[in-house]
């Protein structure tokens, strides 16, 4: 990989996620002493990025609500449900820019509108460029990681149990993660 580049004009151009190299993923509190991480399987995103003012440039995320994996196929069909992605209704999740701001040598911050279960709420998602690379097919590839917390109650989310023990078994915080590799378009 390489450093990051001073001048971020030869980045510039259409880049789309390649989600065999990439990761969409999540982290929720269990029973209060555990963390639960999955991912989402299926996506597809694409983004402009403008590298003489990157505030140009602009990228939109969809997930496939039924590619949830916990590696539990109960839990992942419970997630599937009205309880709480209601992926019958609500097939997809996304997120769309409305904004980017570079705020060091190696970060971003990107702000969009996440849209989970029909309701949409802004949120800003902190990223740091890992790099770039040329791929043995001559791919130029750049690579970004992210990560963000959301109530999931924001976006209607709200099923959980009550513990004896106090507490509840799904915590109300979850993290998003973001581990992206983005091919630029020929």
């Amino acid at each position: 990989m390489s450093a990051f580049p001073t001048d971020l004009a030869p980045l510039t151009g259409r880049y789309t996620i390649d989600p065999a190299h990439s990761r969409i993923g999540f982290v929720a509190r269990h029973a209060m002493v555990t963390k639960v991480r999955g991912a989402f399987n299926e996506f597809e995103g694409s983004a402009y990025f403008d590298g003489a003012d990157p505030a140009g440039s602009s990228g939109k995320v969809t997930i496939k609500a039924t590619s949830v994996d916990t590696r539990n196929a109960d839990r992942d069909q419970h997630l599937r449900s009205n309880d709480f992605l209601n992926m019958d209704e609500y097939p997809e999740i996304t997120f769309v820019s409305t904004s980017v701001r570079r705020s060091d040598d190696t970060s971003f911050e990107v702000t969009g509108d996440l849209t989970v279960k029909g309701v949409t709420k802004p949120v800003t998602i902190p990223f740091s460029y890992e790099g770039t690379a040329t791929d043995p097919f001559g791919n130029l590839r750049v690579g970004l990681e992210g990560e963000v917390t959301i109530n999931r109650k924001d976006y209607g989310v709200i099923w959980n149990a009550a513990l004896e023990t106090g507490g509840v078994l799904v915590s109300e915080k979850i993290k998003l993660e973001f581990e992206i590799s983005a091919i630029k378009d020929a």
